[in-house]
């Protein structure tokens, strides 16, 4: 059975929150891996998240519900942390769907374990930290981008940052991120070429 690394947990959080390798390896003690196919939902609609969870291949998405459509609000590679934080950390049911857009594997502490890792010593609340610090520089870009880049800049900007995006999601999906539809997108692409 694959275990989490303790080294590559670090690797992952050093760009949000740098700490000594010991921080990890008690933090890796209670992480599992969960692997999930193609189109598999990681936490439903109208249920409570219970998983800090770090992408190590595949992807994975977050979507609303708009009417009788998805909405796909965020986007996750691999070494990207992702969980329904609101969620998660009031441990009350939500309207965001997490669903994996390839096969994917994904380290994950659940809420209780975290919890008591936080309650043992001083390691688990630097680890709760950075978790949270990792969880809010991420929302806060997206919501930045959302609301002062144009469909545009934003495709450019996807593009340059993660240009295999476009091999590995589909064009649905990724209009549906950048606030577009697909013939918009199949527009804004063609211009920028």
């Amino acid at each position: 059975m694959k275990k989490a690394e303790p080294e590559k947990i670090k690797a992952i959080f050093d760009q949000f929150y740098p700490a000594d390798l010991s921080l990890w390896a008690e933090f890796a003690k209670f992480v599992k891996v969960r692997l999930f196919g193609k189109n598999e939902i990681i936490k439903d609609y109208y249920k409570t998240e219970k998983h800090i969870n770090i992408l190590i291949s595949g992807s994975a998405a977050h979507f609303a519900l708009s009417g009788d459509k998805d909405i796909c609000i965020s986007l996750y590679y691999e070494n990207q942390i992702f969980s329904e934080y609101l969620s998660f950390i009031t441990q009350s049911p939500s309207t965001i769907k997490t669903e994996s857009l390839e096969s994917s594997e994904i380290w994950s502490i659940n809420h209780q374990d975290l919890n008591h890792l936080c309650s043992r010593s001083s390691k688990g609340f630097l680890i709760s930290k950075a978790i949270a610090d990792a969880m809010f520089i991420r929302k806060q870009n997206e919501q930045i981008n959302l609301l002062t880049l144009s469909p545009t800049e934003r495709y450019l900007k996807l593009i340059k940052n993660r240009p295999e995006v476009f091999q590995r999601t589909s064009l649905k999906v990724i209009a549906s991120y950048l606030g577009v539809t697909p013939e918009s997108l199949s527009r804004i692409r063609k211009k920028s070429v």
